[in-house]
């Protein structure tokens, strides 16, 4: 059964994309050993870099003859392919990953990846909060286990904590 599917924001820019970055590593790959033979240490990774050329060139050409999937209500094609790549959950979960960044130095391992793991599961779905907190606290101390016992990792301590625990 045949579709017609329609193109969507941006694909046709990531096709072109795709080809550029297949000519620039046509071109490394070149500079390594200039071609002097199949054996060549430049040989294989030419060879993939025209298949990558390849394949950008037949999903560009494809793509061009799609026609643009309409915006809702006249949107620009612009505020489409955003709103398509950053849905609120993933912009969230992005944002909950950059916290549990920050505060793992500040706060150590063990509460900064126990409040990561608790609004992580939130974000994701989960609207039990003491089912949430039991289950994070179960997987923090069994990777607390592995990792500080039978591995003997180092975990961060935190610096706010610092002065607390010696």
């Amino acid at each position: 059964m045949h579709t017609s599917r329609r193109r969507l924001p941006g694909e046709l820019v990531f096709s072109m994309l795709l080809i550029v970055f297949s000519l620039f590593m046509l071109w490394q790959a070149y500079s390594i050993s200039k071609f002097e033979s199949f054996t060549s240490a430049g040989a294989f990774p030419m060879f993939a870099a025209v298949v990558m050329l390849l394949s950008g060139l037949k999903a560009a050409t494809e793509t061009v003859r799609l026609t643009p999937l309409p915006g809702a209500d006249g949107e620009s094609a612009w505020r489409q392919f955003v709103r398509q790549l950053t849905p609120g959950m993933l912009v969230q979960f992005v944002l909950a990953i950059a916290a549990y960044m920050f505060m793992l130095e500040r706060l150590g391992f063990v509460i900064s990846s126990y409040l990561f793991l608790v609004i992580s599961m939130r974000l994701l779905g989960s609207r039990k909060w003491v089912l949430n907190i039991w289950v994070s606290a179960l997987s923090l101390a069994l990777v607390y286990l592995v990792f500080k016992t039978i591995f003997s990792v180092v975990l961060p301590a935190g610096t706010l904590l610092a002065g607390l625990v010696k």
